[in-house]
């Protein structure tokens, strides 16, 4: 399969902490790919890193077989990655479709003078980002909710509408921030299935998250960070039986037992 996104000794330094360190990872299409650790380990800060929120102390980001180390993240976004974010950043008195919409921003033409004076380039923008908006929410299975306000939605489909909204980008992978932060099980439990139907419907995906188990049942590949390093990648049973994994989340008793199948 084809290398979507890679690091090359990806370092991220904040002054003398050493919060990314040496990090390679490479995430191929068709991947449903997890990024774990422990509290503190670094992962957001390496999420932040591949999608240009934060810049490299040294090393290279490279996405699709281009050096995008010193892009930004709307010129990232551009070339085709789309992320979400640990805290929903949804505009709560806005509907669920007019969220959405927003995302089509990258793909329109209008400029801010042809808003203001309803060009025609501004009405057969917002005729295609409506129509395809609708046709975003439908396929994702939103539609009941179009002209809901997204701050009277529950928290489990708004963390639904902020990815429909990063998937109206067009992405070719999509990077999900802890998806599964403050969800009940059965929330949990549905949005897993949710990142399978993309996946199901060709979405290349990288995903952090604390949930073991959504990680486990969720993903094809691993990458586990502590510290700001990386101490394991592989398939979700060759990362539950590394004993440095274990360790870092459990302590050295626990991994003497024999990893998380024996503890």
């Amino acid at each position: 399969m084809e290398d979507i996104l890679q690091s090359r000794d990806a370092c991220v330094y904040f002054g003398g902490l050493k919060a990314v360190e040496k990090v390679n990872m490479t995430i191929k299409n068709g991947d449903i790919f997890g990024i774990i650790g422990p509290n503190g380990a670094g992962k957001t800060t390496f999420f932040n890193a591949c999608s240009g929120v934060h810049p490299l102390t040294s090393g290279q980001i490279i996405f699709k077989n281009e050096d995008i180390t010193s892009l930004v993240p709307e010129q990232i976004a551009r070339k085709g990655l789309a992320r979400t974010f640990q805290n929903i950043k949804l505009f709560k008195f806005m509907t669920v479709l007019e969220n959405v919409k927003t995302g089509f921003h990258i793909r329109t033409k209008s400029s801010l003078a042809s808003a203001m004076f309803k060009t025609g380039t501004y009405k057969n923008d917002e005729e295609m980002v409506t129509e395809q908006g609708k046709a975003l929410l439908s396929d994702m299975g939103l539609s009941a909710y179009t002209d809901t306000l997204a701050n009277n939605l529950p928290y489990g489909l708004q963390r639904k509408v902020e990815i429909a909204r990063a998937l109206a980008l067009e992405p070719t992978i999509l990077m999900l921030d802890e998806p599964a932060a403050g969800m009940n099980p059965n929330e949990t439990k549905e949005l897993s299935s949710f990142i399978l139907d993309l996946h199901a419907k060709g979405f290349t995906i990288a995903v952090i998250e604390h949930d073991m188990k959504f990680v486990m049942n969720t993903c094809n590949r691993v990458l586990v960070l502590n510290f700001g390093k990386k101490i394991c990648e592989g398939t979700p049973d060759e990362v539950k039986n590394n004993k440095d994994v274990v360790e870092a989340y459990f302590g050295k008793g626990f991994a003497a037992k024999g990893g998380f199948g024996n503890g």
